[in-house]
């Protein structure tokens, strides 16, 4: 191997005229702009195909003729200033929901974590739905203009390139990226060399080059170990693979993006005023920014952590303990012993900040951590929050599952990223322009209803028509590289029916998602898609987590099943799932199909990107289906049971046998029961009642105007508040902290007191609380009666309501006396109690674990 004594650096040669190409290509604005796309496309469409939708790749190879032919050309000029114009106006614009709202408050700098971020396909730093919302979050800050930062990892190889073998295996391929040719830049210093950080590692730095992207009005930093400076290939190879590697591999790339994210942002001049942790991997940021305030001003890890606290939001997206991240105390003695030390903690304190209990032994949880250092939490469902509520009760000693302090949010999708163009242009000419700009107005969709049913018919027949012929396409080549026989290959020209009923199924191959639940019972399976009159196929896709044999398994029997006879023409499976793939996929079926075994799906997001696109659902009622779903707006499998792994085998017979019968008795009849203009009526009526309802809520914009007013603002208000007159506020906050667990175990409540035992609907009671607040002062606590039904074993149920006492004076005795009145609606045997928990302004939950006193 030959090394080279120096590099160069061949960018494009773009004719004057044509400048702005090189701005417009590496702003990843165009992979939500069907204008610029289209403009990219014009210059040579073979060229964007062949270059995977890479702007940059594709202005580096085509032609100097072709690059002077199109600014000699009047109409690709006057296309490209038309292009140019609209992202001027978009990334200059003052007039952002984020200026409308807040530009009376000093501008903070929110920066959001995420090991994953899938934007465009041309930039393979995801691996699926994580990462796809990671990149629609970040395409909604940039529309609403809030002041964000990405933060995440670029991986020289990415996520794997699938492809399946002659028995439908799924194989592994990594290719190396080459960034001179992706739309990312290396951040230098002003003499030209680039910007490096370092991270501590067993007995060595890691060192990292930051690399940005620009999305809009964002910009996402991603750390690259591949550098000179690291000596041990160990460490220039550990941002190689997004997932890759071992327990040790993780545990130094989260090293890499929690502490090291912190450090590039502080190296760039961009301390963070927040931090979003999107899942644990980057929880490591959360102990960063806690030494960075303990050295700059003289604080103790206890004081640090409190004010840090309110800084920090932690999203989860795992519905079940398994999937958590969770390390070895070895690995963590091998990475922290140092670390830890300079927070001055001991081993055992720095172990409690994610200390697991596993049963028979102990492991060090990254969502442990997040949530004992972050002043937010949720979930990304409201199901999901339930969920994670159960998950984490034991965080919360005597708190009631139900108010365990896990909020949620749900998750929605990036609309301009995938509605069709021509879903575009029709919803242009009937709804009100804001529909592009303010998706989350319910006033603005209830005009689809205007849309004629024929042109809404149309349009989406058209996306299925593509979607087909795509489909032909991909599948020829992936036979084609294969081996496959010549009979094969030719046979895939006529695969799928461009006016079947066309159901996808496309995510990550996880057993809990149940690719295979609807060929349970292949004959029946057979008639429902070989019916000559009403016939129905179906397109699946996804990837299997290299180690993940049973994921694996399960595309093997579609694959293969899929090559029977009865099924060639109507099951086809795409190999190598991407954000290409998707797009297609959600633009043109008619439904989309999701069967996980409920509640395994924290929140699912591929289903919410067909309802823009005209298709309607078909799902499980688990993650986002579970609120959105009603009967004029798709289909539910089952009605939200859930099952013990015992009757798993049960479950899975009982829920196909619900698909299949929702196929043949509602499904299939609705789309194939037409008028006399050919007409599918009563399946566009129960489109435009998906997307009038479910349009206004399942997007990005939503989200993130709902992370931005329920924790980032909110929040950002204390760490200013805290931070005036050199941390005053904080410190007394801190000092109360402090005193806390001592002071609360002299609280005791002496007596309550109810004015009648008996009494009518709707009439209420006074309830009285004696309590010795001890130490404690009656503003610095939270007084409340907790009242609800009771169960049958004589405890208040988990539907229980609680409302804050009010104090109305001190005895002699000290013992100060609360009250409140409770009315109750409805007739029955009813509990009550009352509860004594802490209070203050930064406190962000009353909900502390070990410091709630209850009535005894």
């Amino acid at each position: 191997m030959v090394k080279p004594v120096t590099r160069i650096n061949v960018i494009p040669n773009l004719p004057e005229p044509l400048s702005r190409l090189q701005e417009l290509a590496f702003n990843l604005r165009w992979a939500w702009d069907h204008e610029t796309v289209a403009l990219f496309r014009r210059l040579d469409r073979d060229l964007w195909e062949t270059t995977g939708h890479n702007p940059v790749l594709m202005l580096g190879m085509i032609s100097q003729e072709r690059l002077q032919s199109a600014s000699d050309d009047p109409a690709f000029m006057a296309n490209l200033n038309a292009v140019s114009e609209a992202f001027d106006e978009y990334v200059n614009s003052k007039d952002t929901w984020y200026e409308t709202h807040y530009s009376d408050i000093k501008k903070p700098i929110l920066a959001y974590f995420s090991m994953e971020f899938g934007i465009t396909e041309c930039l393979q730093s995801y691996s699926g739905g994580l990462g796809v919302l990671s990149g629609d979050h970040l395409k909604s800050a940039s529309d609403l203009g809030l002041p964000l930062v990405g933060v995440g990892l670029l991986y020289q190889e990415g996520y794997f390139q699938q492809y399946l073998n002659a028995d439908g295996y799924q194989q592994e391929l990594y290719p190396i990226n080459d960034y001179s040719v992706l739309p990312v830049t290396l951040q230098r210093q002003a003499d030209g060399t680039p910007i490096k950080i370092s991270v501590p590692m067993p007995g060595r730095e890691l060192y990292a080059q930051i690399w940005k992207v620009q999305v809009g009005r964002v910009p996402l930093y991603l750390l690259d170990s591949n550098v000179p400076e690291n000596t041990r290939q160990e460490d220039r190879i550990l941002t190689d693979r997004l997932y890759g590697g071992d327990k040790r591999t993780r545990i130094r790339q989260e090293i890499l993006m929690g502490i090291g994210g912190i450090r590039v942002l502080e190296a760039l001049n961009l301390r963070p005023s927040i931090c979003h942790m999107n899942e644990g991997h980057s929880a490591f940021l959360a102990l960063e920014r806690i030494r960075q305030l303990m050295t700059e001003k003289k604080l103790n890890f206890y004081q640090a952590k409190e004010i840090m606290a309110s800084s920090h939001i932690f999203t989860t997206h795992t519905p079940v303990p398994a999937g958590l991240e969770r390390f070895g105390f070895d690995l963590i003695d091998e990475h922290f012993t140092d670390y830890y030390r300079s927070l001055g903690l001991s081993r055992d304190e720095f172990l409690n900040l994610g200390r697991e209990n596993m049963g028979s032994y102990e492991l060090y949880s990254m969502a442990v951590m997040a949530l004992n250092l972050s002043a937010g939490s949720n979930g990304v469902a409201k199901l999901h929050g339930e969920v994670s509520r159960n998950m984490w009760q034991w965080l919360y000693p005597n708190v009631p599952e139900h108010e365990v302090p896990v909020d949620s949010v749900t998750n929605g999708i990036h609309v301009q990223t995938w509605v069709s163009r021509e879903m575009s242009t029709l919803l242009d000419r009937y709804l009100n322009p804001a529909w592009r700009s303010e998706e989350e107005r319910a006033d603005v969709w209830e005009a689809v209803a205007t849309i004629p049913d024929a042109e809404l018919w149309r349009t989406h027949e058209r996306r299925r028509e593509r979607l087909v012929a795509f489909t032909r396409t991909r599948l020829r080549g992936q036979l084609e590289k294969r081996g496959g026989a010549l009979s094969e290959i030719e046979a895939a020209d006529e695969v799928l029916n461009p006016d079947a009923l066309t159901i996808g199924f496309a995510r990550r191959f996880a057993t809990y998602k149940r690719a295979t639940l609807l060929f349970r019972n292949p004959e029946r399976l057979k008639k429902i898609l070989n019916n000559p009159d009403f016939p129905v196929q179906i397109i699946f896709a996804g990837k299997a987590h290299p180690h993940d044999t049973g994921g694996k398994d399960l595309i093997r029997q579609i694959v293969n099943l899929a090559r029977e006879a009865d099924f060639r023409h109507r099951i086809v499976f795409l190999e190598n799932y991407d954000m290409n793939i998707a797009r297609h996929l959600v633009q043109g079926v008619d439904v989309w199909l999701n069967t996980p075994q409920r509640p395994k799906e924290a929140s699912g997001t591929s289903g919410m990107k067909v309802i823009y696109n005209g298709g309607l659902n078909c799902s499980i009622l688990d993650g986002w289906w579970a609120e959105a779903y009603t009967s004029d707006v798709g289909w539910a499998i089952g009605n939200g049971e859930e099952y013990p792994e015992a009757e798993w085998e049960h479950q899975n017979y009982v829920e196909s046998e619900a698909l299949y019968n929702l196929l043949e008795q509602d499904i299939i009849p609705l789309y194939y029961t037409r008028g006399r203009d050919g007409l599918p009526r009563e399946w566009i009526s129960r489109v435009k009642k998906s997307m009038e309802t479910l349009a206004p809520v399942f997007n990005t914009r939503r989200m993130v105007q709902e992370y931005a007013s329920k924790f980032y603002m909110p929040n950002y208000k204390n760490v200013l508040s805290m931070g005036e007159n050199n941390l005053k506020d904080g410190l007394a906050y801190t000092n109360w902290r402090n005193k806390l667990s001592g002071a609360w175990k002299l609280i005791k409540i002496r007596d309550v007191q109810i004015s009648k035992t008996q009494i009518k609907v709707g009439s209420d009671i006074e309830v009285t609380a004696y309590i010795d607040l001890g130490q404690m002062t009656p503003d610095e606590v939270r007084v409340q009666v907790y009242y609800g039904k009771l169960t049958t074993l004589g405890t208040i149920s988990e539907q229980a309501e609680a409302i804050d006492m009010k104090a109305s004076g001190v005895d002699n005795d000290g013992i100060c006396k609360f009250t409140a009145k409770v009315t109750y609606d409805t007739s029955g045997e009813r509990g009550l109690s009352v509860r004594v928990m802490p209070y203050h302004r930064y406190l962000h939950t009353s909900f502390i674990p070990g410091l709630i006193t209850w009535a005894s």
